[in-house]
């Protein structure tokens, strides 16, 4: 093994090999705050150097890893200089190194990254790269701590979360409470909003770990199904059932609409599954302003006829001066 493949983690972070815990997590925070890309966009050598600062900050952080790469080292010195100790497998407190070829070997399979050790089976994937937006698990939380810039999310201070809403809530608007991080907060939802509308409410994300000041919380909207309403699109649509003497007939009927019923008038002749409009009774812009409502007619034959009502149907049949099918008479392959 060379030399130069070693990485001194502890130099890399400007602390002693006896520094504390909270030493190496606060020349940690400095040196990433310094390097991160947000700080220093299009610079290349300070995103390198941050994934350094950050893999140096993963491995010293965790007590295991740390005695395990304290181990390696005294290893290291070794074979750079003599070569590895003779032996079977170079155990040290039982772990072994001798089986690695370099340090980032070591390395790789220390954090699980990259399948391990040259030729070794096994590990799983990860690696290092920044990823700019966004409020995961990962980067900079409310509390100050950076925890793996590998991670979604690594340097926004705003928050995201998804809002179930009933239509009558969306339709109307609504004041909700909710909690935010151990913090209760009054949000006012605007009439209109959809499933997929995303409402800014400022000031009340994570707290920017450069300006100290809060970031946004973006709420998505997701709509409850309703039994009656739907949306195709943009368009607010139902389902209307009609008896077939109003199919052949037309007139008028009353229809619900997302604030009460209103008379529709049915043309004579209507098919089942046409579509008739309902000029501004449909979902409220958030602008302002009403779409319309689109109104599906199907055609519903009564299941349970009364002597009358059959005595009627098959006085029509019986003089029935058209027949739907006729057309379908030449048809062939």
């Amino acid at each position: 093994m060379a030399a130069t493949d070693f990485k001194d983690y502890y130099s890399i972070l400007g602390v002693g090999k006896s520094a504390s815990a909270d030493e190496i997590k606060k020349a940690y925070r400095k040196l990433a705050r310094k390097y991160h890309p947000d700080m220093n966009p299009g610079d290349q050598a300070a995103e390198a150097r941050f994934k350094e600062v950050n893999e140096a900050y993963e491995v010293l952080s965790d007590p295991e890893k740390r005695q395990k790469y304290d181990q390696f080292g005294q290893y290291w010195k070794q074979a750079g200089s003599a070569g590895w100790p003779s032996g079977a497998g170079n155990d040290f407190d039982s772990f072994e190194f001798g089986r690695y070829g370099s340090f980032d070997d070591f390395i790789n399979e220390l954090l699980g990254r990259f399948g391990g050790p040259t030729g070794a089976p096994g590990g799983s994937s990860r690696s290092y790269g920044y990823r700019p937006g966004g409020a995961g698990p990962g980067g900079f939380n409310g509390f100050g701590d950076f925890s793996g810039f590998d991670q979604p999310g690594s340097a926004s201070a705003d928050l995201e979360s998804t809002l179930s809403l009933g239509f009558s809530e969306a339709f109307h608007g609504v004041q909700q409470r909710l909690s935010v991080r151990n913090e209760v907060i009054e949000v006012r939802i605007p009439p209109g909003v959809k499933s997929g509308s995303r409402i800014r409410v400022r000031g009340k994300g994570q707290i920017s770990p450069y300006s100290q000041q809060r970031g946004d919380l973006y709420l998505t909207v997701e709509l409850k199904p309703h039994a009656f309403f739907k949306f195709e699109g943009e368009k607010l649509v139902c389902e209307v059932p009609i008896a077939p003497d109003e199919a052949v007939l037309g007139g008028a009927i009353e229809v619900p609409t997302p604030d009460g019923m209103v008379t529709m008038n049915l043309p004579a002749g209507i098919r089942s599954g046409q579509t008739l409009r309902l000029k501004g009774k449909g979902w409220p812009s958030t602008k302002g302003g009403r779409g319309d409502q689109m109104v599906k007619v199907v055609i519903v034959p009564p299941q349970d006829l009364s002597p009358i009502e059959r005595d009627y149907y098959e006085k029509i049949r019986a003089n029935r001066s058209t027949d739907p099918r006729e057309h379908l008479q030449q048809v062939r392959l």
